[in-house]
């Protein structure tokens, strides 16, 4: 077993010692770093806490002062030694309150036991110790400094989460502004690529900040559609709540107390972007504004009274919302959300030691899960005891150990390599992430398999995880094996904030086969963006067709399969192809790959039919119902004569039925040639609108044998190597 996992499995009820923890820090005046490892260890009887460390500097004892948080405004004197070891015998009463600095000569180094917990990409604040404009400070430094901010930023290796602890004393995370988040005044929060932020409270009011923005690096400041990957959960934000976002990005479990823009006023030009997702959401004082958002889903918010439009293009889906827009072509307000359970999140409870609580299911929800007082119905779980904390380094070896030690996982930011897929095996089994895409899994080329494979097991979740192509494999996320076929309605499979990537960074040549294959019955899917690169750090049209190679983004074989939220672009055959029973979709986006380089190279249904169809039911199905259905053409990177023949396709029967959909071109001379099987026009003359196909008068699409991965493409069970 390895060193981490041994660390982690025998603490004892009296002496708590936790893994090394390694920080960086400058070597000499020319800034140089290196790596210095130390160890704490808090005893719980005694109530102390020992450091150590290997020798740093050259001359004199070591200097150890104490503060409240890492970035506390005083860090009091509390000994020296000469000697690689100390002992804080009256240490502050929170064990996770105690940061000490060692230092020598010009050199310090920073021990604390939530830096050993959580390693080097977790970031946290505490309002007792800290001024209010410390944290914004920290964050917008790196929003400018690493890269997060800028067009270089979208690629970034860089990976982080930031965490605020409750308010205490009428003290917030605020340090006082004005305006629109957008404005210098404002002091906003900026948050980039590849961050979260969490709130460590209970209820989203436990954590207050002053004003939020997500600036977009395209077109001046007026372009959002590649604003992408980056989360919030479980705060208030007192002032303006600027999420000016597109895809693979998250607001969960929010309280808003202000006038809130999702689409700003910074740059020449109005605003527009390709977003989104927002849930379990109170608006307090004014109802938001999408404005130029192209989409946007919306799940069990709460708006302050009225019923009027609140932005968007095409398709904006409000879900078991209290006081949504009225219904109109765009807008399809749905009065409940049939079945629910939120993500699980990291929060401290009254004890002071760190917990994850894993909502209930709901079913027919209205409203936000939480109130003011109440977390809200569910399963509070010590993170110490329960959970195994991944951090980056660890690879399939330790994650794997963990699970089938009865350990859930909770990832902390940064690359996981994998030399063979995450095999969850056991009823209840969690993998949760911090945030949307602070968390990388990437299939090294020992592994042909893919990223995650989860066994036909009753309530397991997966959340918060991006799934990144570097090499070839068969899937990158598959839920149950081939002819799955156990029962889990009392207990389905939650698969939550999922994001999967196929291309945009690496040069070699690669073949997924298809993103996500789920074949358990009783999945529920909440938010999932599925992408095979349309742009990136290497070249695009004819190269990128045959660099990136990906078939479809989601199949669908599982009965009563239920997905909210589901975006899925530019792969090159059916992007969602649909074969179980009674499937519900609410909210679907969709932009047809760019590059095909000509129609020959393009066709289905053995040729006879031009594209392939966005959203595929297949002719077998007896009983689908999907609404808010959109399809949009950005056919740039071809011959100039490709084009595809439906947005949609679905049998003909009496039970499959799909509401609101919607086609258009953006970009490019290829049109959408139809909505759905062979009606409703084509985008050449504009947007076109099928408000309702149920056993329509259209064509039924022609029987066809659809490639599905083989069995012998992976083993029954995987095993870690």
């Amino acid at each position: 077993m390895s060193k981490k996992l041994t660390s982690l499995f025998a603490a004892s009820a009296f002496i708590l010692t936790l893994c090394f923890f390694t920080v960086s820090y400058s070597t000499d005046k020319k800034g140089l770093e290196s790596e210095i490892e130390g160890k704490i260890t808090y005893n719980k009887e005694k109530h102390s806490i020992s450091l150590s460390w290997p020798a740093f500097g050259t001359s004199g004892a070591y200097k150890i002062t104490r503060g409240g948080s890492r970035l506390a405004s005083d860090f009091a004197f509390v000994g020296s030694t000469s000697k690689l070891i100390f002992t804080d015998i009256k240490p502050g009463a929170d064990k996770y309150e105690n940061y000490y600095k060692i230092t020598r000569n010009s050199i310090t180094i920073i021990l604390s036991l939530e830096g050993q917990i959580f390693g080097d990409n977790m970031y946290f604040y505490d309002r007792k110790y800290e001024k209010a404009e410390t944290s914004r400070n920290e964050i917008n430094s790196h929003f400018s400094t690493i890269g997060l901010g800028g067009p270089n930023g979208e690629w970034t290796t860089k990976r982080q989460a930031y965490y605020f602890k409750a308010n205490v004393n009428e003290q917030t995370y605020d340090s006082g502004g004005s305006g629109s988040a957008s404005s210098a005044a404002a002091n906003s929060i900026e948050l980039g690529f590849y961050a979260h932020i969490g709130g460590l409270g209970k209820v989203p009011a436990d954590v207050k900040l002053g004003s939020v923005f997500t600036r977009p690096h395209l077109s001046g400041g007026a372009n959002a559609t590649c604003t992408f990957w980056r989360s919030m959960e479980n705060v208030a934000v007192m002032r303006d709540f600027a999420w000016t976002v597109s895809q693979s990005t998250s607001a969960r479990r929010m309280l808003i107390e202000s006038t809130s823009k999702y689409i700003s006023d910074v740059g020449k030009d109005n605003f527009w972007g390709s977003g989104g997702f927002i849930a379990d959401t109170h608006y307090t004082s004014s109802r938001p504004n999408w404005g130029g958002q192209q989409q946007w889903y919306t799940r069990n918010a709460v708006f302050p009274s009225g019923s009027g439009t609140m932005g968007g293009s095409y398709n904006m889906v409000w879900q078991g919302c209290v006081n949504p827009p009225q219904a109109d072509e765009a807008n399809s307000p749905i009065s409940n959300t049939p079945i629910i359970r939120e993500k699980p999140f990291l929060f401290i409870d009254n004890d002071g030691e760190y917990k994850v609580f894993v909502p209930a299911w709901q079913k027919n929800r209205v409203g936000v899960s939480w109130s003011s007082t109440d977390m809200g119905e569910g399963e509070i779980q010590d993170l110490l005891t329960d959970w195994y904390i991944a951090k980056e380094g660890d690879t399939d070896l330790e994650i794997n150990t963990a699970l089938k030690a009865g350990k859930n996982i909770f990832f902390t930011p940064g690359h996981y390599a994998l030399n063979a897929p995450i095999q969850v095996n056991r009823k209840d089994a969690i993998l949760l992430g911090a945030g949307i895409a602070s968390v990388t899994l990437e299939p090294t080329e020992k592994n042909t398999w893919g990223c995650i494979y989860a066994d036909d097991k009753d309530g397991i979740i997966i959340a918060g995880l991006l799934m990144d192509s570097f090499n070839s494999t068969t899937y990158q996320v598959r839920i149950g094996d081939e002819g799955a076929n156990a029962d889990h309605a009392a207990n389905p499979v939650l698969l939550t904030d999922i994001t999967c990537r196929v291309g945009g960074v690496q040069s070699k040549k690669i073949q997924i086969h298809t993103s996500m294959q789920i074949n358990s019955n009783n999945v529920v899917g909440d938010h999932f963006w599925l992408w095979r690169a349309d742009h990136g750090s290497q070249p695009g049209g004819d190269a990128r067709w045959v660099r990136d190679r990906s078939k479809n983004g989601l199949i669908v074989t599982g009965d009563d399969v239920t997905i909210y939220a589901l975006f899925a672009e530019h792969y090159q055959e059916y992007e969602v192809l649909w074969l179980g029973e009674r499937g519900r979709t609410y909210f679907f986006q969709n932009e047809p790959p760019y590059d095909a380089p000509n129609q020959a190279s393009w066709t289905s249904q053995g040729g006879r039919v031009d594209g392939y169809a966005a959203f595929k039911v297949a002719n077998s199905v007896k009983e689908h119902h999907s609404i808010g259905m959109g399809s949009y053409a950005v056919i740039t990177g071809t011959d100039g004569h490709v084009n595809k023949k439906n947005g949609f396709e679905v049998p003909n029967s009496p039970k499959v039925k799909l509401e609101k959909m919607c086609t258009t071109r953006f970009a490019g001379p290829g049109n959408i040639q139809n909505v759905i099987n062979g009606i409703g026009g084509s985008t050449e003359t504009g947007v076109k609108r099928v408000a309702l196909y149920n056993n329509g008068a259209g064509k039924q699409p022609y029987d066809e044998v659809f490639d599905l991965p083989d069995r012998e493409s992976y083993p029954a069970k995987v095993q870690s190597n």
